[in-house]
């Protein structure tokens, strides 16, 4: 796919960055929304965008990152729009299928771990471990410093670290408030 195709908005370049990019996308909308209709709709949302704006990137090493950076910014959306409604859970939420390795406890363990992120947090976890982007294009992804994301990283980590070892130990801020 070039950068060509898309300021030149062949249809066939949707499909194209479907194919390419479509279930990393998607993935990055679930792991920071936790809902795959609504992560279907970012991938999509995003898709478009990139046939709208995307004309307008200079570098092909670019694309990956900018959807990313996209779609976590649509999600992160999604998810402040929807904070105001609280949600009744029936019926758990799965992975999607092929997406981990949903029959793993210490997976399942780590995803509610990622849950239970504040969503920025989440999402610098989810672009820097799942998408493998640098910290560099993570700061430049959610617009903060780099050492603002190295930060963030850093916390979450531990606190991820802290929910697998002993799911019941207080982090450092509700032991400071005890």
């Amino acid at each position: 796919m070039t950068i060509e195709a898309l300021r030149r908005r062949r249809p066939q370049t949707l499909a194209e960055l479907l194919d390419s990019h479509g279930r990393e996308i998607q993935a990055v909308a679930w792991l920071i929304l936790r809902d795959r209709a609504a992560a279907e709709d970012i991938a999509i949302e995003t898709l478009l965008t990139a046939f709208e704006k995307g004309g307008s990137i200079r570098d092909e090493a670019a694309v990956r990152p900018w959807l990313l950076r996209v779609a976590t910014n649509k999600a992160l959306a999604a998810r402040r729009r929807d904070a105001r409604v609280s949600a009744i859970d029936l019926i758990a939420d799965r992975a999607a299928p092929g997406d981990f390795a949903a029959d793993s406890t210490g997976a399942i363990a780590l995803l509610a771990g990622v849950d239970e992120l504040p969503p920025a947090m989440r999402a610098a976890v989810v672009l820097r471990y799942y998408s493998d982007l640098s910290v560099e294009q993570v700061a430049a992804a959610l617009g903060k410093s780099p050492n603002t994301i190295k930060a963030q990283l850093q916390t979450a980590l531990d606190r991820l670290r802290r929910s697998l070892t002993d799911p019941a130990a207080p982090t450092a801020a509700e032991a400071r408030h005890a």
